[in-house]
């Protein structure tokens, strides 16, 4: 069974393979793949229209089945590697370990937001930015500039404590445990990170910058927190809804998932605390 684990808990090991696997599904093409999917639906996902991996109640399902997809992809080039997570309200400063040079390298620098140490700097030569917005084909972070502060440990714990899955609108206006989470509204926790960081994780190609998987793979633990705490309160909408991915609706771009598919964790792996 998969393990994933915090990645302040990491061996110089693990760092390592997981980094490993990584620049080899970029080598292969496959990485790009995974940007070209994400922006695709960050693109197209709209408050009022067809909207399926953001601003919509299966923003949780289909980043769960993205990062799984992920997640397989690494493990086909190492089996020993998980996705590690990044628990942003712990390890909230510049200097937490994920950006020390062994692991995913630091800010960008003050010019132009390059990052210039790391395995993902642009001269390693072994992380050019295929799929972007603009004409600049390194990676980019500008930590904290875009916002000063990430979510608070108070913040996570005020929107685990909502009881409701989402409601209508279902879309970026809705009150619900979701849409807190993705960050359209309160203590916006999952956008603000994006922002935090910077560079293309601001941008809908955010996939180009590594952290983004370490990112979501809190943000998938924190749903997971939260399906424990409230067992009562399950994924809604349950059917006939236009525009948005309903419980037993199969979510684009696969066609052999929905969302209730994507209810239980356990199945595919497991975090190494609750």
């Amino acid at each position: 069974m998969t393990v994933r684990k915090n990645q302040a808990t990491l061996s110089a090991d693990e760092k390592r393979r997981f980094v490993a696997a990584v620049l080899e599904l970029k080598r292969g093409g496959r990485y790009d793949a995974f940007v070209t999917t994400h922006n695709r639906f960050i693109m197209a996902d709209t408050d009022s229209g067809e909207r399926t991996g953001h601003r919509s109640p299966s923003f949780l399902p289909w980043h769960r089945r993205f990062l799984l997809e992920f997640e397989r992809a690494l493990q086909s080039v190492d089996s020993s590697v998980a996705l590690p997570y990044w628990d942003w309200s712990t390890d909230r400063t510049a200097r937490a370990p994920l950006w020390a040079p062994d692991f995913l390298g630091g800010t960008g620098r003050a010019s132009d937001g390059r990052v210039t140490d790391g395995p993902f700097a642009a001269s390693t030569g072994n992380w050019p930015i295929n799929v972007r917005v603009d004409s600049r084909t390194y990676l980019r972070r500008s930590l904290g500039t875009g916002v000063r502060e990430l979510p608070t440990r108070a913040e996570v714990d005020s929107v685990l404590a909502i009881t409701a899955y989402d409601a209508a609108p279902w879309n970026s206006a809705s009150d619900g445990f979701r849409n807190h989470l993705e960050g359209w509204r309160g203590a916006n926790l999952h956008n603000r990170v994006h922002v935090w960081v910077g560079g293309q994780m601001a941008t809908g190609v955010s996939p180009n910058d590594p952290v983004f998987w370490l990112h979501h793979a809190y943000v998938d633990k924190l749903w997971a927190q939260w399906q424990r705490r409230h067992p009562g309160s399950g994924y809604v909408p349950t059917g006939g809804t236009p525009d948005v991915v309903d419980l037993r609706e199969t979510m684009k771009p696969w066609n052999d998932v929905t969302p209730a598919d994507m209810l239980d964790h356990t199945a595919h792996y497991t975090f190494d605390t609750d």
